[in-house]
């Protein structure tokens, strides 16, 4: 059986070449990069490189890119790193509603330190208002967090324009985005977005899972979480994993080059599946926002049908695709992203998630729509919601 893989938000496969470039590092090169000696400096040469093309890819300094092993990483450097570093100019974190586990998991720790949050709303395409940000900071904040796009809606928020309207505001508040579903896929310039720090993975543009970074503004203090050697200036204790570094570096460097005919591409198939699953079967609702959302992203809820009975049922046919964030997939709760964009439990519960990869095609998208309303149409069937709902309608 043919196997179409649409789950890119939680795993993408290496691109053409990043492998190879990676073999040496796990074979002979094997060498430290903190090592004085002549296989250290070749492992050292390889790190600075590959610092070189993923600072490139975000419009950054290669000083100002922190290597993590994850994105969950890179956040909690980011959200506790940055919090305590500004402890003594205030207490107050302001975070959008539908951040990754990452973030929120890490204010709630922070709160037991003393720390306070207050958690902004979000629209029902799960866009954060500007304004909503700058309404509730306080003189005791001293950290904004407010995600590039969202996983599970695809939506691209305004950071620029939040950045923007909170410096005008409160010059010395810090902002951090996550922006793990976003770099490599979409253009994004560090400079233009005036963010502090930013985190993302290379994963999510075809490299190595255990590689992400985190954009640190030059001169912006962060207190180490993981704490050890003299690794990345200080900021991450531990030996470099210089194999998936370097794979993060060369995803970056065909990424930046991919960009733009991807970009066009994966729009194309991404707005054929989002015109044509609803027209395909009826009572499905696309999630997030319409235009302004990642290009290989597309999301919807599907009335009276669990998400999990879909994607097996999917699974069975060859389709392989997501209900919710990865990390949070066999949890078995709601979607916190959809509650707060106002869906009721019941429909959030049909929540389903395609993401493409470069290999998806026409075919494949085309496919998908043949297989998916006999899939909904059998589930509907042992649906107490769905039987009641066809009396209602007389049907």
């Amino acid at each position: 059986m043919k196997r179409i893989y649409l789950d890119h938000i939680a795993a993408a496969p290496l691109a053409p070449g990043v492998f190879e470039k990676m073999r040496p590092f796990l074979e002979t090169d094997f060498g430290n990069p903190q090592s004085l000696h002549s296989d250290g400096q070749a492992a050292a040469e390889a790190l600075a490189a590959a610092r070189e093309h993923v600072s490139a890819l975000i419009g950054a300094d290669p000083g100002e890119v922190i290597f993590t092993a994850s994105g969950t990483e890179a956040n909690n450097l980011a959200i506790k790193g940055l919090a305590q570093a500004q402890r003594a100019k205030g207490n107050h974190i302001l975070v959008s509603a539908i951040e990754h586990a990452s973030v929120l998991n890490a204010v709630k720790t922070l709160e037991k330190s003393g720390f306070q949050t207050t958690i902004v709303p979000v629209d029902g395409e799960g866009r954060i208002d500007p304004a909503d940000v700058v309404v509730a900071l306080r003189k005791e904040t001293v950290l904004v967090s407010v995600m590039t796009a969202n996983s599970e809606v695809g939506t691209i928020e305004p950071v620029e324009d939040i950045v923007r309207e909170v410096k005008a505001k409160a010059p010395g508040v810090l902002v951090h985005t996550d922006a793990v579903a976003a770099a490599g896929n979409v253009p994004l310039d560090v400079r233009a977005l005036g963010v502090d720090a930013l985190s993302f993975s290379g994963n999510a543009f075809y490299g190595p899972k255990g590689s992400a970074a985190l954009f640190l503004k030059k001169g912006t203090k962060l207190v180490p979480q993981i704490e050890g050697g003299i690794q990345e200036g200080g900021r991450r204790g531990g030996t470099e994993d210089v194999a998936a570094i370097v794979g993060m570096g060369e995803a970056a460097r065909l990424a930046a080059k991919a960009m733009p005919d991807r970009l066009v591409r994966m729009t194309a198939l991404r707005d054929r599946l989002i015109e044509g699953l609803p027209r395909a079967v009826e009572r499905v609702r696309l999630t997030g926002s319409p235009g302004r959302r990642l290009p290989y992203h597309a999301s919807f809820c599907v009335e009276f049908v669990g998400g999990e009975a879909m994607l097996l049922s999917l699974d069975f046919k060859g389709i392989a695709a997501s209900s919710f964030s990865a990390c949070t997939s066999k949890s078995l709760k709601v979607s916190h992203v959809l509650l707060a964009m106002g869906l009721d439990h019941t429909l959030a519960q049909g929540s389903l998630i395609f993401s493409l990869i470069d290999s998806t095609a026409a075919a494949d998208i085309d496919f998908l729509l043949d297989a998916f309303p006999p899939v909904v149409e059998r589930l509907r069937k042992m649906s107490p919601l769905y039987t009641d709902f066809l009396k209602e309608q007389g049907r």
